[in-house]
């Protein structure tokens, strides 16, 4: 059974493109007030003026998660400008493959600052909120869904860091789960396959045509096929946790 989120607030993150975007539009179809969340300020206050002329309720959170003291900062301005925190989409995420002995360990970095400290830093600063909201909400549940990726079950030359990555993620989520049950707060994973988003292009070059020539004739999914799940798993009912979806392109074979 689905259930509007009319008087709730959803926190997406990395929602200036792709699967941020298209989750936060989504969201806001079913109702939800949205608190956007991106470095680029520019293209989320195009996203929310688009939002707002139909009708929804939008805060612009221009700021870097990789920064414990910003991640934290804009989950108080959310609670605070809108009142509450009953979703958090942990979409923000980076994906800068290549084999690793000849990697730049700064591309390493990077995805270990965005993929797991940037998720941690919004994790922690929304989970005294969402058990809040969990208490006291309309819907008397709260969920904070995690956007891994089919590299956190398969791994594969290649892609080892962003594996690890992906895999800590799962990991850590089973786990928050499992301390989150009794508190009502739903901790679910959604698994992308291969997405027609900007994530590829901040590949090195050659890498890049490598990763192209593998998936030339894939028709990838659409950024809006993975915020139809996370809006699966977050208009349930308090009754029905849905902890993992995996969705792969029809044609992927990882």
């Amino acid at each position: 059974m689905m259930e509007r989120l009319t008087g709730t607030v959803a926190l997406v993150t990395g929602a200036s493109s792709g699967i941020g975007e298209a989750t936060a539009r989504t969201l806001a179809g079913d109702g939800a007030a949205l608190a956007v969340l991106a470095r680029r300020g520019d293209r989320l206050e195009k996203l929310a003026a688009e939002l707002r002329a139909d009708g929804a309720r939008v805060l612009v959170l221009e700021a870097d998660l990789t920064n414990r003291a910003q991640a934290a900062a804009a989950v108080e301005r959310t609670v605070t400008e809108l009142g509450r925190l009953d979703t958090v989409v942990n979409n923000a995420g980076l994906m800068l493959t290549g084999p690793v002995a000849d990697a730049p360990e700064g591309e390493w970095e990077r995805m270990l600052a965005v993929n797991v400290e940037g998720l941690l830093h919004i994790t922690r600063a929304a989970i005294p909120h969402l058990i809040e909201a969990a208490e006291r909400g309309p819907r008397q549940v709260a969920d904070l869904v995690n956007i891994s990726s089919t590299a956190g079950r398969v791994a594969r030359a290649g892609t080892a860091v962003y594996n690890l990555t992906k895999f800590g993620v799962n990991a850590f989520s089973e786990a928050l789960r499992q301390e989150m049950q009794p508190k009502r707060v739903r901790i679910s994973v959604v698994e992308p396959g291969t997405v027609d988003t900007e994530l590829a292009s901040h590949l090195r070059e050659e890498v890049r045509a490598a990763t192209e020539g593998r998936i030339r004739n894939m028709e990838k999914l659409r950024p809006r096929d993975i915020a139809d799940a996370v809006s699966y798993i977050v208009t349930r009912s308090r009754r029905v946790a849905v902890n993992e979806i995996l969705v792969r392109a029809a044609e992927q074979t990882w």
